[in-house]
């Protein structure tokens, strides 16, 4: 992990190719006719490599876009796993987003499919309203409703700017050019916006989901090294990136290609922050907080995104574990683990979040509820947490994303985390003993993709599961101290855990 973290200060790696994206430039391709014959020669073997995989939306997503068919059960079946995997407050726009996904991908024979209803794009944060529009122009056009309005077409087309992809967001570039490519005067602005597009195809010929998650990975990678006892030269370099890429309001964004910040990142920002150097990164910590307080919800919790939009559970466990950083927010600290607790389901487990890993949410919920004086509610839910995840653990050692899926290491990562608190080292021990057969030689870690976007649709940054690996060992190293045992004729160092977590 060293030695990712740039001159800079920045912790780089590269989203890898997706099925989803590299479908809709293919079928954008053959709307327009273009001559990127290269490009697209290598996108028809990307999708072929995958129209047979085990994953059900990126199987159906490559036949489709080869022009291969998908049978309407298989599409339907396709649907509903979508919509079961997303928190209900997104389930209608969902539906519709599917809906116009099968469209994009000229998939959508039945009318039924075409004729949902229109997304409100009103109450929604910029990257999700502009989708909107695009989702119900596709809809409506393929419904014999007519193209978008000029408002709506003016809005999207001022998302497209030759050679930049709007806030770092490929799927909704890709969507947008779906939605105008029959609007008449857009032909140049769908053939600038493909050749963009095609700037971010790898050598595998597919396209990614988003141009980079530079900042997402630099804060957690900050974190995981400043827990695992990372020289302090480096942690500072590091945090004198975070500081020059915060955003004017305070907050940060998963990439500094991209406007609107995200809780997500502001609070692991906070978080690392303060662990390194509270009074010297005084102010970018207070300007964030101010950021984090101005989006807190009415009911408590706090939300992904702007003010106003629906709190999330895992948000708000990590918006708690910022806010406690300082001795003022009791005040908000309790009203959201009251929201947290509320958001617990009956077996001890979140809604859906932005991963497809419900040892994710986990985690965050426990560190925000762990060793705090709290509601008999909140220590309910902590001790929930332990015992979902205790009987969770395979045979292996390790976690996996869902109820009996096979381990994983960065769900593993997750559960460890939880793990190293407890008083019995067993469970923690065998966690760490599965993680470490998925190291490399190089020392990076071997998983399956875990963070979504959009929900459900999982993409993959290698570096992430390196990051939230060190961050679970650094966890277990604090819980380790070393011991002198007597033994006849010599002495030796043992290691057992301590009594008490560290801080």
């Amino acid at each position: 992990m060293l030695n990712r973290v740039g001159a800079d200060g920045a912790v780089r790696d590269a989203c890898r190719s997706r099925v989803l994206e590299s479908a809709l430039t293919l079928a954008l391709m053959e709307r327009c006719g273009s001559g990127h014959h290269e490009a697209r020669t290598r996108i028809v073997r990307y999708l072929e490599r995958h129209q047979n995989s085990e994953n059900l939306v990126d199987a159906t997503a490559a036949a489709a876009a080869l022009g291969r068919g998908t049978r309407q059960p298989v599409r339907r079946q396709a649907l509903e796993d979508i919509v079961s995997r997303v928190p209900d407050f997104t389930g209608p726009r969902k539906r519709a987003l599917v809906h116009a996904i099968f469209t994009m991908l000229d998939a959508a024979t039945d009318h039924a499919d075409v004729a949902a209803p229109a997304v409100d794009a009103g109450a929604l944060h910029p990257w999700a309203a502009v989708q909107a529009v695009a989702v119900n122009a596709i809809l409506d056009r393929a419904a014999g409703r007519g193209h978008a309005g000029a408002d709506d077409v003016a809005l999207l087309a001022s998302t497209q700017r030759p050679g930049t992809v709007w806030e770092g967001n490929l799927f909704v570039h890709l969507s947008v050019l779906h939605a105008v490519v029959d609007v008449p005067g857009m032909e140049s602005v769908v053939h600038a916006g493909l050749t963009t597009a095609l700037v971010h195809q790898w050598e595998d010929g597919g396209l990614p989901f988003v141009t980079d998650t530079d900042t997402w990975s630099t804060v957690v990678a900050g974190l995981a090294l400043g827990t695992a006892g990372a020289p302090r030269e480096v942690l500072h370099r590091i945090a004198r990136h975070l500081v020059h890429v915060q955003h004017a309001n305070g907050g940060w964004s998963y990439t500094d290609h991209a406007e609107l910040s995200d809780t997500d990142c502001t609070t692991a920002a906070v978080e690392f922050l303060h662990q390194l150097e509270p009074v010297t990164y005084r102010n970018p910590i207070e300007r964030a907080l101010g950021a984090l307080v101005s989006v807190h919800g009415a009911d408590g919790g706090f939300p992904t995104y702007g003010a106003g939009t629906p709190s999330e559970a895992c948000m708000t466990a990590a918006a708690i574990n910022a806010l406690s950083t300082q001795g003022r927010h009791h005040h908000l600290i309790q009203p959201a683990l009251r929201f947290l607790a509320d958001r617990q389901m009956p077996d001890g487990s979140f809604p859906p979040g932005w991963s497809s890993s419900r040892l994710h949410t986990l985690f965050r919920a426990y560190l925000a509820a762990h060793n705090r004086q709290s509601s008999p509610a909140v220590q309910d839910m902590s001790g929930r947490i332990v015992g979902l995840v205790r009987t969770a653990q395979n045979a292996d050692g390790g976690f996996g994303q869902s109820h009996g899926a096979s381990s994983d290491a960065i769900s593993t990562a997750y559960a460890l985390i939880i793990l190293a608190a407890q008083p019995d080292p067993a469970p923690a021990a065998r966690a760490a003993d599965y993680l470490l057969t998925r190291q490399r030689p190089d020392g990076s870690i071997v998983s399956a993709p875990d963070m979504l976007g959009p929900r459900p649709f999982p993409y993959h940054v290698p570096l992430l599961a390196d990051a939230f690996t060190l961050l679970a060992l650094g966890h277990l190293s604090r819980r380790i101290r070393p011991s002198r045992i007597a033994v006849p004729g010599r002495q030796h160092s043992n290691t057992q855990l301590a009594e008490r977590t560290a801080p």
